[in-house]
């Protein structure tokens, strides 16, 4: 990816005129777009590493598989939240890598990890590079010096069992790249996060990503079968059958450690034959909380599609103003789109359910344009926030989840918490929301904001972060669904998971990584 931005330069394009002038209307902006800096331009902190650990290094992973370049540690100097790419448009030296090093197996990864702890180099794992909280910040926290550890060349599948349906991939593979090698053998892993397209197989399973259809095959902490993890102390193999009574489940601990604990190498996944069709359909319903039910309705029932999302009425306006007015009529309310996956037979039972039981919870068929536009678009909302951004308007996201109980209440006082946060001065945010992922028992609340960026933005988004983790605390969700911990939630891991919960995770911590060379700084408090 770009080192400034979301994606690659192709991706980028400028705003629409009917968003840039609807932006000058609401926000009292100029519309113009800022100047892009070159990266050759760009300074950064001088490399702490000594010549004796690149010697070091090299001697585990090959001198050429060690990097000190500025292009290299300027791309790996973070992730892509708001506050990273406001940080990066900023004329200060970027905080980057002191090197960056590639091994080429889990043994080479055992080793860097080996050298580093004896030495006091901190790690950081790094994937995709598609954090958006904090994840991959090239943090020291008390260490002379820290080095990102690139997994790239952890890219192969190698093992597919078709009769059982799992598929062994290099924790290096992106989205794409493992999708291009199990469809080449009639299999796909289904995983779809907005991330897809640049994070990795490894990053997925360290975040307990989720991707956009969950409502089929699950998170991905379900699709696991296997992990290997490398630690400073050894490896781990965790996983050797479906299911097992084998005391409590290590995989659930590594899933989501986020680097902290461990280098996840390699996963065993759940895989499933590429589906024979795909059916489509949109609907409209008056109202969110109408919607919610109908939702709620179908996911408790077991009709779920393979995607089943909701938006708000702010969120359905927006979308349709960017896209024009999709398949003729106008669609007032809110939006929901749908897909079914599977073999005709599957996907026509299946949808012939769903759609009776949407139209009786009060929605109306809207076909399936809708929902192959959502489908076609569905990567390049983060291009969209960097076009805002360079116009001088704030655009944010987050998420949370709760039970369908407390759904309401939840979406209400993190709307709140929002407008009242970012509107002291000036125009109103926009708060939009939309459920992204659901469950018999909840959903998930994933919120956009878009608001005109003060003097200082980084300070005002950080204001109302605060305020809205808060919110969400004191409603009772949780601080994040999706998109982990990193630096900028772990204020909040105390109340999640409780004082003696966090003691767990520092004992385990300690056992593993005693030298705490890991990731510091993120997940745990």
């Amino acid at each position: 990816m770009v080192w400034d931005a979301w994606g690659i330069p192709s991706g980028h394009a400028p705003l629409p005129e009917k968003i840039r002038t609807l932006l000058v209307q609401v926000f009292g902006v100029s519309g113009e777009s800022m100047a892009r800096r070159d990266e050759g331009n760009v300074p950064l902190r001088a490399s702490a590493l000594s010549q004796a650990h690149l010697t070091g290094l090299s001697a585990v992973v090959g001198p050429e598989h060690v990097r000190t370049d500025h292009r290299a540690r300027l791309l790996r100097a973070g992730g892509k939240s708001t506050p990273d790419l406001l940080r990066r448009r900023s004329a200060d030296p970027q905080d980057a890598p002191d090197a960056v090093v590639f091994p080429a197996d889990h043994d080479e990864v055992l080793g860097v990890l080996s050298y580093c702890a004896e030495r006091g180099v901190a790690v950081v794992p790094f994937g995709g590079g598609t954090s958006v909280v904090g994840g991959v910040d090239p943090a020291r926290d008390g260490f002379e010096a820290v080095v990102a550890l690139d997994l790239r060349r952890l890219s192969a599948m190698t093992a597919l069992d078709e009769v059982s349906h799992t598929a062994t991939l290099g924790a290096g593979l992106t989205g794409p790249q493992a999708e291009a090698l199990l469809s080449a053998r009639g299999f796909s892993l289904g995983h779809f996060p907005q991330s897809f397209e640049f994070a990795s197989i490894g990053g997925f399973a360290a975040t307990r990503s989720s991707g956009q259809a969950s409502a089929g095959y699950g998170r991905f902490d379900d699709m696991i079968q296997h992990l290997r993890v490398a630690t400073p102390r050894g490896t781990l193999d965790l996983g050797r059958a479906p299911a097992s009574a084998a005391g409590p489940d290590l995989r659930e601990l590594f899933s989501g450690s986020e680097g902290a604990l461990g280098v996840i190498t390699e996963v065993t996944l759940r895989v499933h034959p590429v589906p024979e069709t795909v059916a489509y359909q949109a609907w409209s319903f008056p109202d969110f909380a109408t919607g919610a039910a109908a939702l709620r309705s179908v996911i408790q029932t077991g009709a779920a599609p393979t995607v089943l999302r909701l938006s708000d009425e702010a969120e359905t306006g927006l979308n349709l103003a960017r896209a024009g007015d999709i398949g003729g009529a106008p669609v007032t309310g809110c939006l929901a789109v749908t897909t079914f996956e599977g073999t005709a037979a599957h996907v026509e039972a299946r949808g012939a359910e769903a759609r009776a039981l949407l139209a009786a919870a009060g929605g109306t068929a809207l076909g399936e344009q809708p929902a192959r536009e959502w489908e076609h678009g569905r990567f390049a909302a983060p291009y969209l926030r960097d076009a805002l951004l360079d116009t001088g308007i704030l655009c944010e996201t987050l998420e949370t989840a709760t039970n369908w109980s407390d759904l309401a209440e939840l979406k209400a006082k993190v709307t709140a918490a929002l407008a009242d946060s970012l509107g002291g001065q000036g125009t109103p945010p926009l708060v939009m929301c939309h459920i992204s992922h659901t469950y018999p028992t909840g959903a998930s609340l994933y919120f956009t904001i878009i608001a005109k960026q003060l003097d200082d933005p980084i300070t005002q988004w950080h204001t109302a972060k605060r305020a809205v983790g808060d919110a969400i605390a004191a409603a009772g969700g949780t601080i994040t669904h999706h998109h982990a911990v990193g630096r900028d939630h772990r204020p909040w891991m105390s109340g999640e998971i409780g004082d003696l919960g966090v003691q767990v995770l520092r004992a385990v911590k300690q056992t593993v990584d005693p030298a705490g060379i890991l990731n510091p700084g993120k997940l745990i408090p």
